[in-house]
C-alpha cells in the first residue's frame, strides 16, 4: 500500500489544530534520560532507488538454500493469487471497528475461516484466531481449567512429544496463573508417548491431557486410547494439530468415543510464508457445550429485521475491555491478515487440493528418509507411520553436520539433541510438497560428502 508522507504545511496545521508547538512536545511525558538524540546504528538517509539496491544485496546474502527444516514452521507452495488478493486495500487495511457489524466483509471472511477450521477439526465452534500455535495451547489449557467443572486440580498432562516450544510458552503464560504442566514420558524406541507413564495418574485429579498429532517428531500417536483414557477420568482431551495433516488424518472431533474437547494449532501452513518467525496465527475449536469459555472473538451468521443475511460478533465482544481480570482471556486482537490469507488459500485449494498437498508431503518425507538412510552413519529412528517429518539418527553430533550442510546450501533439519537428549544424535527432517527428486538427491549428495569428509578428518 502506498505511503503518503505529510509535508511541512500538513504538520504545521495538525499541530495548530491540537494546540501544540512542536512534534517533540507530544513526547514530553518521556523522561529525558530515556530519550535518544541520535541512532548511531542507522545510516544516513538514502534515496528510494538506493534502498532498493541495498535491500536486494542483503537479500542475496541469504541465498536460496534448500530447506528441510520443519519443527512447527513449514515451507509450502502458496499460489500467487493468495497474497495478490490478501494485499488488496480492502483486506490489507481492513480492521473490525468497535461497531463490528459495520464491517460485513471482514466478518464474513472470519465466518468462512471459522467454518473451514471447524470442518477440518471436526468440532462445532471455532474462534476468529489467536496469536500463534504456542499461545493457542496456553489458551486451551486455561480454557480447560475454566470449563472442566469435574476437576479442581489445574493439572495438565502433556505428552512427551508435544512441541517443546509450545510447552515453554504455555508454562510462561499459564504457569503463573496456577496451572501445573506435567510432562509424560516419551518412549525412545517408538517416538510416541510411553503409555505406562499414565499409570501413575490413574486415580489422580487431572484437568486435561495434551496430545499432539502428528507429534513434534512427525509420528502418529495412538489418539483414540488417549482420549478415552482422559474422558474415563473426567479429564479434557486437548489436541494440537497441523491443519494440512487433517486433509488425510481423522479429525480430532472423531478421536475415541467422544472426540477431543479442545483443538488448537498453528495456521502458518495455510498460505503464510516462512518469514523469520512470523507473524503467524493460532486457531482453536471446541464443542458447542464449552463455547462460552472459548477465548477471543466468534463471528456468527444471522438475519436482520428484514430477513437479510448478515454477520455479527457472537457471545463475546472484546469483553476484556470491560471485564478486565474476569475476562476469559486478554487477547486484544487476532492475526486478521494471516487469517485472510489462510481463508483464501483454503478456498483456492479446496478439500481435494489440500488432500493432494498432504499426500505429497507424506510421500516426499518417505523418499527423503529412505534416501538419506542409505548414507553411512545415517539411519531412520522410528518405523511407525508419520506425516511430513522423520527422525534420523547420526553416528556423530548433529550440530557440526548441519553447519557443514548450510555451507553447501542445504538447511538440513532441526537438531533434536537439546530438546530430546534421550534420542541421542537425532535430526528431524521435513519434506513438504515443495521438494522434488532433484532436491532430495541434492540433499543426499551434500550429506554424503559431509559424512565422508568427517571420517577422513
Amino acid at each position: 500500500m502506498p505511503f503518503i508522507p505529510h509535508n511541512e504545511d500538513d504538520i504545521r496545521q495538525m499541530l495548530e489544530a491540537i494546540g501544540v508547538e512542536s512534534i517533540d512536545a507530544l513526547f514530553d511525558e518521556i523522561p529525558l534520560e530515556l530519550q535518544v538524540d541520535a541512532m548511531d546504528g542507522v545510516p544516513p538517509a538514502i534515496s528510494e532507488m538506493e534502498i532498493q539496491r541495498l535491500m536486494r544485496a542483503r537479500a542475496d546474502r541469504d541465498g536460496a538454500p534448500l530447506c528441510f527444516i520443519g519443527a512447527g514452521a513449514y515451507e509450502h507452495h502458496i499460489p500467487a493469487a493468495v497474497w495478490e488478493i490478501t494485499t488488496r486495500g480492502e483486506f490489507y487495511s481492513a480492521y473490525t471497528p468497535y461497531q463490528a457489524e459495520a464491517s460485513q466483509g471482514t466478518l464474513q471472511l472470519i465466518y468462512e475461516f471459522q467454518t473451514m477450521i471447524s470442518s477440518l477439526t471436526g468440532l462445532e465452534i471455532s474462534n476468529a484466531s489467536l496469536y500463534d500455535g504456542a499461545s493457542a495451547l496456553a489458551e486451551a489449557a486455561l480454557m480447560a481449567v475454566r470449563a472442566n467443572r469435574k476437576s479442581s486440580s489445574s493439572r495438565i498432562l502433556v505428552a512427551g512429544a508435544v512441541n517443546p516450544v509450545y510447552l515453554r510458552v504455555a508454562k510462561a503464560i499459564a504457569g503463573n496463573q496456577g496451572l501445573n504442566f506435567e510432562t509424560l514420558a516419551l518412549d525412545p524406541a517408538t517416538g510416541l508417548l510411553d503409555h505406562k507413564s499414565l499409570d501413575a495418574y490413574a486415580d489422580e485429579d487431572i484437568t486435561a491431557i495434551v496430545i499432539q498429532q502428528p507429534n513434534f517428531l512427525g509420528n502418529l500417536e495412538v489418539v483414540d486410547g488417549l482420549v478415552d483414557w482422559a474422558h474415563a477420568r473426567h479429564a479434557f482431551a486437548i489436541a494440537v494439530v497441523n491443519p494440512v495433516s487433517l486433509a488425510l488424518l481423522r479429525p480430532p472431533g472423531e478421536w475415541g468415543e467422544g472426540g477431543a474437547d479442545i483443538v488448537c494449532g498453528e495456521g502458518q501452513p495455510l498460505g503464510v510464508p516462512l518469514s523469520s518467525g512470523g507473524p503467524y496465527f493460532g486457531f482453536m475449536t471446541t464443542k458447542k457445550t464449552y463455547v462460552r469459555q472459548m477465548p477471543g472473538r466468534i463471528v456468527g451468521r444471522t438475519v436482520d429485521l428484514e430477513g437479510r443475511s448478515g454477520f455479527a460478533l457472537t457471545l463475546q465482544a472484546r469483553e476484556q475491555h470491560i471485564r478486565r481480570t474476569k475476562a476469559t482471556s486478554n487477547i486484544c486482537t487476532n492475526q486478521g491478515l494471516m487469517v485472510t490469507a489462510a481463508t483464501i488459500h483454503m478456498s483456492l485449494l479446496g478439500a481435494d487440493g489440500l488432500e493432494r498437498v498432504a499426500a505429497a508431503c507424506v510421500a516426499n518425507t518417505q523418499r527423503v528418509a529412505s534416501r538419506l538412510a542409505r548414507i553411512d552413519g545415517v539411519s531412520v529412528a522410528f518405523d511407525g507411520p508419520r506425516f511430513h517429518e522423520a527422525v534420523l539418527r547420526l553416528d556423530r553430533p548433529v550440530g557440526p553436520v548441519l553447519d557443514a550442510l548450510a555451507e553447501r546450501g542445504v538447511l538440513g533439519g532441526y537438531d533434536l539433541t537439546a530438546d530430546f537428549p534421550q534420542l541421542g544424535n537425532a535430526l528431524l527432517v521435513c519434506a513438504t510438497e515443495t521438494k522434488t527428486e532433484q532436491d532430495i538427491e541434492a540433499y543426499a549428495g551434500a550429506l554424503k560428502e559431509v559424512m565422508r569428509e568427517a571420517q577422513v578428518a
